[in-house]
């Protein structure tokens, strides 16, 4: 039986799909403007003709010309027909040329494209139902992860994020031994020690290549003298009566956060306090049909379920676990409470208790 097509629906789902597409196609066209520095001439010295772009940044004028014709065409920049001059809007240049900024969004962009070259490797697991290991992705998933996280630390971490904890700002102000697990490339780890120079951290993670990144990045910031990076498991690290840990954006990721989290609570002085930095998320689906729960089922799907099921038990606890799925593991694992201290559109970051 032929069911009745309703145009106006249609029409109006043919329109969002070539909005996706049109966002989808962008993608290499945006990392080339990063990694060429065009954003960045653009937003330095104002509008500018094709030829001028080129001669600045020394690409080809043809290949410029092209290239800000599909940004304008995207409204991620400005044309003026009079002058024949392309701007970068200041709005724009805070997602697109400033790496400081808390919606710096080319991190973003460089895991959009290793979640496209990850297909071939997912595109399997979803008949087999096994995992791919973190350290078996497809690019430098490691440097993406990194940089798409590292504006959100950076604007909110020292200055929202820890003083919202019950007595830990002042802890880390006074000295604090501090455990950052699942460090990746070590920018949290970094930050907190650059705030907080009278405390020592010490950062783990599981994969070696991000150790040795974060190793670096300690000492182009000169905070080797109250910072080390190990590698190690979240369910063996070592350390005790330690004052604060923190995971920022990886319980989820964990094969097993239920025995993480029994680890930390054996690592925590008896005062000590564990902070949990998740993707912002409800407990029910419907409360995720959003803009960023699309965001964080399509990373789940592509990175954060296939690196849980490669790991042991393989819980995959998903980018968009929710508050009450989090809070059971935690405490099961033996924390007597659990409270979100603070949220953003984008993170919700929990405290727990012994």
């Amino acid at each position: 039986m032929t069911k009745a097509i309703d145009e106006a629906k249609l029409n109006r789902f043919v329109g969002q799909m070539l909005g996706d597409l049109g966002g989808a196609l962008s993608v290499p066209l945006v990392r080339i403007g990063d990694r060429l520095g065009l954003y960045k001439a653009l937003n330095a010295h104002g509008p500018m003709t094709p030829a001028e772009l080129a001669t600045r940044t020394n690409v080809a004028e043809r290949y410029a010309r092209e290239w800000l014709s599909h940004q304008a065409a995207s409204g991620y920049l400005t044309y003026d027909a009079r002058t024949g001059k392309f701007t970068l809007p200041p709005e724009q240049a805070t997602v697109f040329a400033e790496p400081d900024s808390p919606v710096y969004l080319q991190g973003a962009f460089d895991l959009a494209a290793t979640m496209m070259e990850n297909e071939a490797l997912v595109a399997p697991a979803f008949r087999s139902g096994r995992g791919v290991g973190w350290g078996e992705q497809s690019g430098c998933l490691f440097c993406a992860a990194g940089r798409f996280f590292r504006p959100g630390y950076h604007n909110s971490l020292v200055d929202s994020w820890l003083p919202a904890l019950d007595g830990v700002a002042a802890r880390l102000k006074a000295g604090a031994k501090v455990a950052d697990v699942g460090c990746g490339h070590g920018f949290s780890t970094v930050i907190m020690a650059k705030a907080f120079p009278n405390s020592t951290f010490v950062g783990y993670d599981f994969h070696p290549g991000s150790i040795e990144q974060a190793r670096l990045h300690a000492e182009q910031h000169g905070v080797t003298a109250n910072t080390r990076f190990e590698v190690a498991l979240a369910s063996e690290f070592p350390g005790e009566d330690l004052d604060l840990v923190t995971f920022f954006d990886c319980l989820h990721d964990m094969g097993d956060p239920v025995g993480a989290a029994r680890h930390v609570r054996q690592a925590l002085k008896p005062d000590g306090r564990w902070m949990i930095v998740e993707p912002a998320a409800g407990d029910r689906l419907e409360d995720n049909l959003n803009p960023v729960g699309r965001l964080y089922y399509a990373v789940s799907t592509m990175i954060c379920v296939p690196t849980s099921l490669d790991q042991p038990m393989g819980v995959a606890l998903g980018a968009q676990a929710g508050l009450k799925k989090l809070s059971s593991a935690i405490a099961e694992g033996g924390f007597r409470s659990v409270r979100k201290a603070v949220e953003t559109p984008f993170n919700m970051i929990l405290e727990a208790q012994p």
